[in-house]
């Protein structure tokens, strides 16, 4: 990848709707090349796909979860079993393995308090293996960004 293909992923980042006559014209390439650079890139993996961000309050979920997760057990048959059980409960919506006290970092949205309760006693309290859940509220989103930085 070089500097062009890291100024058409930024603008990409930036607006996934533009065309590319736009996007050739805010990077200063004629539209043919820009357009075969995307196909390449898609066509490579570094562009995985394109989405549209939804505002979570407006879907109904406004209250964002960071839960961290400790194993009871850290075998291979374990880990793999609650890193399935992870994949397939919708309202986890990321999920790290961590290094430090905690196996897993997880970041769940909800409608509301009752709703995550439910989630945990209802969901994650059944995901076997977990020893422990450690569970914070963010009150506030200070900065989100979907654009890597160009360093």
């Amino acid at each position: 990848m070089d500097s062009k293909d890291r100024q058409i992923l930024t603008a990409l980042q930036e607006n996934g709707r533009l065309t590319n006559q736009e996007l050739s014209e805010r990077v200063n390439l004629s539209p043919s090349p820009c357009l075969r650079r995307v196909r390449l890139m898609e066509e490579a993996g570094i562009i995985r796909g394109y989405t549209a961000l939804v505002d979570k309050r407006a879907w109904g979920l406004p209250v964002t979860v960071f839960i961290r997760i400790k194993l009871e057990r850290h075998g291979d048959d374990a880990v793999q079993a609650f890193e399935r059980a992870i994949q397939n409960i919708p309202e986890v919506m990321d999920c790290w393995l961590m290094t430090g006290r905690a196996d897993y970092q997880l970041r769940v949205i909800a409608s509301d308090l009752d709703s995550y309760e439910s989630f945990v006693r209802r969901k994650l309290q059944r995901v076997p293996g977990i020893a422990s859940i450690d569970t914070s509220f963010a009150y506030g989103e200070v900065k989100r960004s979907q654009v890597y930085p160009n360093v």
